[in-house]
């Protein structure tokens, strides 16, 4: 795995180089916008995504382990858990124990969607909990600590490097319920940390709490994505609610910063903060039930579970049909949007049956259609 990153980290030192000549070397992801990236690399990335129009996101995660339920707690979604539960930091922690991932198939997964007709893959590297599924310097509470022992992250990127498919990497940006000096309750609105009494005490309150070393901990982990696992296609950040709730302090979580960081890194790369913070995203990715239209490119987000984007066990039944996922992939087009399509793989990683079987059948129908 060392050696895949380091062969992954060169090839992404190599593609962000810009000097006098025209880029030349292309992202697999990107193949048939040569002469574009060799102008404009974010240009082509945005073409290429205008043309897309079908991905799969993945929510994975401890979260998966709960099955929708903390005890006798039953969450709306699945993966807010922790926050509807109101699980201690140290306890909701222990589930990292019995995260083995035994099932998680990089390969199998990254075939599905490419049958399907996918062009990209979107992953929760880090959910809203702080559970990392990658390896990450900054952190103990990763994938690489758990009974899984893996860089989930690293598997998938590589795959779909092979099979010339897009890596998105979805990110909590502000709303977090590990990190002691994430936005607290007292200080921000759109439910930044679970509402605990008393108060958890591995957070930082009040002169102690410092904004700025989560600030700083967010890019580092983000640079740390853009630079081990090669070519990224974009970085989908989460948790707008957070910095909508406080307009006058929001030039304290230093977005644009961030934006430009990413840019800095991989040119081509492709950022979105849901339906937009600032503004300056490149494309937005709202849920469900969006109507209207867009000034940049827009991507549709829905679930093959009824509602639960984690699974859920109460979600078992009414997964989507091949008719329902045709039907919403000419909606999205209707609207000139990609549809961003979610799976919820079991505790163990394995993708939900009914899922696997209604996706083969979406690849088949539209190879025939096109």
């Amino acid at each position: 795995m060392k050696r895949f990153k380091n062969i992954l980290l060169l090839t992404t030192i190599l593609i962000s180089i810009s000097g006098c000549k025209k880029n030349t070397k292309v992202p697999t992801y990107l193949k048939g916008y040569e002469d574009i990236y060799a102008e404009n690399p974010r240009q082509a990335a945005l073409e290429w995504f205008k043309n897309a129009e079908f991905g799969m996101f993945i929510h994975y995660g401890l979260f998966s382990l709960t099955e929708g339920y903390w005890g006798d707690v039953h969450s709306k979604p699945a993966e807010w858990v922790q926050l509807r539960a109101k699980i201690r930091p140290d306890e909701y922690e222990k589930l990292s124990k019995k995260f083995t991932a035994e099932n998680f198939d990089a390969d199998f997964i990254t075939d599905l969607a490419v049958d399907a007709g996918m062009k990209y893959i979107n992953i929760t590297t880090r959910h809203h909990d702080g559970f990392c599924l990658f390896d990450s310097e900054y952190t103990d509470f990763k994938s690489t600590n758990s009974a899984a022992k893996r860089d989930l992250v690293a598997e998938l990127a590589e795959q779909c490097q092979k099979k010339g498919l897009g890596i998105f990497f979805y990110y909590s940006h502000g709303r977090d319920w590990k990190h002691p000096h994430a936005p607290n309750r007292d200080d921000w609105g759109g439910n930044p940390k679970p509402d605990y009494e008393p108060k958890e005490e591995s957070y930082k309150y009040g002169e102690k709490h410092d904004l700025q070393l989560y600030v700083d901990f967010m890019k580092n982990q983000i640079t740390e994505l853009l630079t081990n696992y090669g070519p990224i296609a974009g970085i989908w950040l989460d948790g707008r609610a957070v910095p909508n709730s406080r307009p006058e302090k929001i030039k304290e979580l230093k977005i644009q910063e961030l934006y430009d960081h990413i840019h800095s890194l991989q040119p081509q790369v492709l950022v979105s903060y849901k339906q937009g913070v600032l503004g300056t995203e490149d494309f937005k990715a709202p849920e469900r039930h969006f109507s209207g239209e867009s000034e940049v490119p827009l991507e549709i987000c829905n679930t093959m579970q009824p509602y639960a984007w984690g699974y859920d066990r109460d979600n078992n039944v009414g997964h989507k049909t091949a008719d329902e996922v045709m039907e919403m992939l000419s909606n999205t087009k209707n609207m000139k949007a990609n549809l961003l399509l979610n799976i919820g793989p079991l505790p163990d990683g394995t993708v939900f049956p009914d899922d696997i079987t209604t996706l083969k059948e979406v690849g088949k129908r539209l190879k025939i259609k096109n």
